[in-house]
Parts: structure tokens; sequence; C-alpha cells
């Protein structure tokens, strides 16, 4: 987990960090074509990646790929510990799956949240229950995407973007759901390489051609494929929220009727600060089928974004959750080993208890 820090960043870094976010080249030197952007050099550009990346600013720049469209089932889950001395144990027992990439820690009774992610065939509610076994949970639901309205972390560190989001810059749900060819095993072996860490060299792609025994070319022409057919949502970097300035970031949930959750919830996803947008199921105990994740530099800028989402959709009754601890937060891994590996010593031996 990386350390808030205070840094300082001038024009060209925060320039650079708000491109990098939004799509990185797919290109034989990728940096020479961000440098031309930024009016800086080849090396001064790859240079300061460098730097950011040493400091903890930039997470990581790989393939963002579609856990639902290349056949994994994933879903948001909310756990209820009620002792609050054993939360943090019940957070790294649910760490230790594979398919676990986001856990926070949240000022609500239902106090620690994460995502997990399951490869075809295997049971995601299964999986759930053994969580909640092992974690020793009080209550536990599973809350599913039932509608993506908005997914992906754009943080504007030039301050020069618009407060709205053109539709056309939301993800494309429609693309999303159409009908694509199964996965090859050539796509799978190229989705294992795409997903790590890209080299920062200037030619990184050149790497992972070798890896991928293929030709530069093809590989670039993969990943537009990809794209294209919504496997891959984005090339991007994805960063250290925190130590690039976004400080808070809060879960706002909202009680909004069923008629109206689609249509407020598109409105909600065109605001800049929400970064993802879904509808949810509800139930007895947790009534809020809409949830938007805000990030902004400090808790009353977040509740600066909540006002502004009620001046324009109207006032329903919700909740802001902030995260008060990160427990883990890291791309999920696609067709690795490591998911057997947690089946043999951790998940069956709750199966055969």
């Amino acid at each position: 987990m990386a350390t808030a820090t205070t840094q300082t960043f001038d024009g060209v870094d925060k320039a650079l960090l708000t491109e990098v976010q939004k799509q990185f080249p797919i290109d034989h030197r990728p940096f020479q074509i961000l440098s031309e952007k930024l009016g800086v050099s080849e090396q001064a550009c790859l240079e300061r990646i460098t730097r950011l990346k040493a400091n903890q600013v930039i997470r990581q720049i790989s393939a963002i790929f579609d856990t639902r469209a290349i056949g994994y089932q994933s879903t948001l889950v909310a756990m209820k510990k009620a002792d609050p001395a054993r939360v943090d144990e019940a957070a790294e027992v649910i760490n230790q799956h594979p398919g676990v990439s986001h856990n926070y820690k949240r000022n609500d009774p239902f106090n620690i949240w994460f995502t997990v992610a399951v490869p075809p065939g295997d049971s995601l509610e299964q999986v759930v229950r053994i969580l909640h076994a092992l974690a020793k949970a009080d209550e536990t639901i599973i809350l599913p995407t039932l509608r993506l309205y908005k997914i992906g972390v754009k943080l504007d560190l030039t301050g020069q973007e618009s407060a709205l989001e053109s539709p056309e810059e939301i993800y494309d749900e429609k693309r999303r759901m159409t009908v694509k060819p199964p996965l090859s095993e050539q796509d799978i072996r190229f989705i294992r390489i795409l997903q790590e860490d890209l080299p920062l060299l200037e030619m990184p792609f050149v790497v992972w051609a070798e890896q991928a025994e293929t030709a530069e070319e093809e590989l670039f022409a993969w990943a537009r494929k990809m794209e294209h057919l919504g496997y891959m949502r984005r090339f991007a970097a994805i960063l250290h929220h925190r130590n690039a300035g976004f400080k808070a970031n809060a879960m706002v949930v909202w009680q909004v009727p069923e008629d109206q959750v689609d249509t407020v919830g598109e409105q909600m996803a065109l605001f800049r600060e929400v970064s993802h947008c879904y509808r949810r199921p509800v139930y007895p105990s947790w009534p809020y089928p809409l949830f938007t994740m805000i990030h902004a530099e400090t808790y009353s800028a977040c509740m600066d974004v909540v006002k502004r989402i009620e001046d324009r959709v109207g006032q329903f009754p919700h909740k802001s959750l902030f995260s008060t601890k990160e427990y883990k937060k890291t791309r999920v891994k696609y067709f690795t080993p490591a998911l057997d590996q947690w089946w043999r010593d951790i998940g069956s031996q709750v199966i055969l208890k």
C-alpha cells in the first residue's frame, strides 16, 4: 500500500499525469508521441514518468481489460464486522484471494468493502460464502453490477478539464454488451502479457512482442481489435490517487426510486469527479441501488461534488462512505495459476469443514 505523501508537480507533470490516464499510446515509441503533446523531449518524458513511478504517483501502465467481457464474473461485496478490533484481521484474510483487487475499510456498519473476480467455471457466490466464513463476518451482501453507467478513474490534475464529461467520453455500455468471438489461446497469451506493468523503455512494446513471440505490429493490431470489441477498456496509467493529491474518495450511495435510477445514474455519470457509477441490487439492510465513486482533493471538495450532483438531478436520501483504510488496491490478473493455488491452500479447507 502506498503511503500518502506531499508532492509538488509542475505544469508538465500535471498535463502528463492527466493525459496518460485517458490513453497511453500503443506505438513503437510511445514516449515520443507523449512528448510531442507535452512540448518536451522524448527522454524528458520518459524520465518524468520514471520519476513519478518511483515516487508512487503512477501505480501501473497497462491494458485495462473488461472483467465480464473476457468471461470472468465480478462483484462488489459489503461485509459487516461488528468487532472493530477484528476488522483488519478479516480484511487480511479476504486479501489472500487473488481475485480481490480492491479492499477498503469504510465509515459504515458495513465496514469492509471489496471487489472480487472469479474465472469462468467458478461460482462467485460460493467464493463469497467462503470469504464470509473465513472472515467470520456478521453479515455479507453481494452487490453485482446490474447496470454500468461509467467506469474509469481519470483524475484531472490540470484544473482545465470541463466540469461535465460528454457522453462520448464515458464508457460505452452497448459496446460492452455486444456479442464477441470467444477468446483464443493467443488472445489469452497476449492478455497475460499486456496486463503487466509496461517496461519503462523508449521502445517498451518490443519487449512484450518478444515475450508474445510475435511482431510489434501484430501486437498493436491485436490491442486495437480488443479495444474495438470491448474486451479492453483502454490502455492507460492508473495513479496512486492520494499521492497524486486526491486524498479523499467517497462512495456515495443513493436511495433513488426504481423507476428513476437509470435516468439519474446517466446524469451522475457525467460529473468528471465521478469515476464509477453503477446500479446494484437492494436489500432490507441496504436500500441504495445507485453507487457513485467520487475522487477529490479533500473531504469538503467531495461534499461539494455531492451538492453539485443534487443541484443537477434532485435530492435523494444518500450516504457518503469514505475509505478510512486501504487494504488492497491492484489490478486483477487474468488467466494465472494463483487462483488454483488459493483453492488448494485455503478454499478447499472451508469446503471440507
